[in-house]
């Protein structure tokens, strides 16, 4: 079902589609599953791998946005705790309940963020984590082994989502191909194509591993490719003004002694009026996350200089085992797309954080915005928009108890192949069949060559780093092991696909110069 050979057959056998999606990453793969279970002929294609963007780069956050609360946006804080909600109902196994405590070192900060919380709780009704109450100094220090306790008055608990970003986006796509959408990776939309109206009716792709080049017929094209949104836009009309300004967020990954229990932290208010998560994750520690608008944008954002001391900084000034680059397994950057300002405005927190349709004169859709939280939720206003301009005919929205593939109802997360969900016993029968596969892939890491295996021949992984950055979270939390691994998973990849070995050797080579920007020099 998920073989390459077979979408790409699917292609040849299919000259006209309803809704074509360029773009793979959180937002793309929510419109596709929208489309394809309201009954619509859905094919979404990716010009690297799901989630290559800003998908994978996130601070692994489920969450409504105890910041917007602060700034008085409580639509769209309402409606990410709705949709925060049904992500646990619907992926409960990669998404989780998460306890924060923000450490409060004055006794005025104690009193504001309790009430503040108890909105956040009131706002999430049904669907509420947990209730937020307020801790004594003593509770916090033991639940918080690592903070500093010079002036702490007290915390605040309060509840929000984890989740893993990336490996949610592979079992979305798996989803949308169990649904009857057609959903291929490494494949470029080049250009689009248009009727004697001047209206978008298709595009033209090229599958980027045996350069061929498809033209597709559909009734709507639907842009939804991030922060590179205004390439497309710009395919459509050469002269389009930019809907983007792409702001960048670093992220630093620690040992999980930096952060040894089970809370994370929030700390409300830092020098640039931002947040910073310490949030627990896949037994170590992710920290993050900076907010830098940049005026351009790439596949591999490069952090700051500037960005990482900010956020050793910070987080030094409230732990009292310091964090030093020396102590960071990686660094990654995402860039968000915000909505550009009229004002052009320079304050990220001014930028919109909710999503925009946008319908340009030839009725190509473009959806920008938004957040992971509200995926299916921005997925759903896309489609009915479509349905209101007529370009597909009505259907309801079927996706608000639609289960993900490999959820399931009872998690063990004491084994780490927990996050596979149903699919956990798939990799077992591997290693049954083959006990070597059932080897670590290095001494630091649990993740097993099994899940590479597993990874080609179920999850559609085409190259080292579609394996090592997105299906097993290696380059995320361990650069340097990712580099070393390198040669093993690229042999383990050659055989599964039946590649040569200077294929091989091309791959590790090009992932270790993309590995190389997460280890922190």
């Amino acid at each position: 079902m998920f073989n390459r050979k077979n979408l790409i057959n699917q292609l040849k056998s299919n000259e006209n589609w309803d809704v074509i999606i360029i773009g793979g990453g959180a937002t793309g793969l929510g419109v596709a599953l929208d489309c394809t279970t309201r009954g619509y002929k859905t094919l979404l294609l990716e010009q690297v791998d799901f989630a290559k963007g800003t998908s994978s780069r996130s601070t692994k956050l489920v969450h409504g946005g105890v910041r917007y609360l602060a700034q008085g946006n409580i639509d769209l804080v309402r409606e990410a705790l709705f949709e925060r909600g049904l992500m646990l109902q619907n992926a409960s196994h990669l998404v989780s309940n998460q306890s924060f405590i923000i450490p409060n070192y004055r006794w005025w900060d104690n009193f504001f963020y309790t009430v503040g919380l108890k909105v956040y709780d009131f706002l999430a009704g049904k669907l509420s984590f947990g209730k937020s109450l307020r801790i004594k100094k003593r509770e916090t220090i033991s639940r918080l082994s690592t903070l500093k306790t010079d002036n702490l008055k007290g915390g605040v608990v309060y509840y929000d989502g984890q989740f893993d970003d990336s490996r949610l986006a592979v079992n979305i796509a798996q989803s949308c191909i169990e649904n009857g959408a057609t959903v291929i990776n490494h494949f470029k939309v080049k250009n689009l194509q248009k009727n004697e109206k001047g209206l978008v009716n298709g595009v033209v792709a090229t599958d980027t591993e045996t350069n061929l080049d498809y033209a597709l017929k559909a009734k709507v094209v639907i842009n939804a490719t991030g922060v590179f949104s205004d390439e497309v836009l710009q395919m459509d009309n050469v002269s389009a003004e930019n809907s983007i300004r792409p702001s960048q967020g670093i992220h630093l990954v620690f040992d999980k002694s930096f952060l040894p229990g089970n809370d994370a932290i929030m700390i409300p208010k830092t020098d640039d009026g931002r947040v910073l998560f310490l949030v627990p994750w896949h037994n170590r520690v992710v920290v993050g996350t900076t907010d830098t608008l940049l005026n351009s944008h790439s596949l591999e954002p490069k952090p700051l200089d500037k960005e990482v001391d900010f956020v050793l900084e910070t987080a030094n000034r409230y732990l009292n085992k310091k964090a030093s680059k020396d102590d960071v397994l990686s660094i990654f950057a995402g860039l968000r797309p915000l909505a550009a300002p009229k004002d052009k405005s320079e304050k990220t927190k001014e930028i919109s954080r909710s999503h925009k349709i946008i319908v340009s004169d030839s009725e190509l859709i473009t959806i920008t915005g938004g957040k992971w939280t509200t995926y299916r939720r921005m997925a759903q206003d896309t489609v009915n928009k479509i349905i209101e301009l007529k370009k597909l005919p009505k259907a309801e929205c079927k996706t608000q108890n639609l289960l993900i593939h490999g959820a399931n109802g009872t998690v063990d997360r004491s084994n780490h192949l927990y996050i596979y969900g149903t699919d956990r016993k798939g990799i077992e029968q591997i290693i049954n069949e083959d006990a070597s596969l059932g080897e670590n892939l290095h001494p630091r890491l649990e993740f097993t060559k099994a899940e590479v295996v597993w990874a080609v021949r179920n999850e559609m992984a085409r190259t080292i780093e579609d394996v090592l950055a997105r299906r097993v979270r290696v380059l995320f939390l361990d650069a340097k092991a990712a580099i070393e691994i390198a040669p093993m998973v690229g042999e383990l990849l050659r055989a599964e696909l039946n590649e040569t070995k200077s294929w091989r050797a091309e791959q590790i080579s090009k992932f270790i110069s993309i590995a190389e920007q997460y280890v922190l020099k």
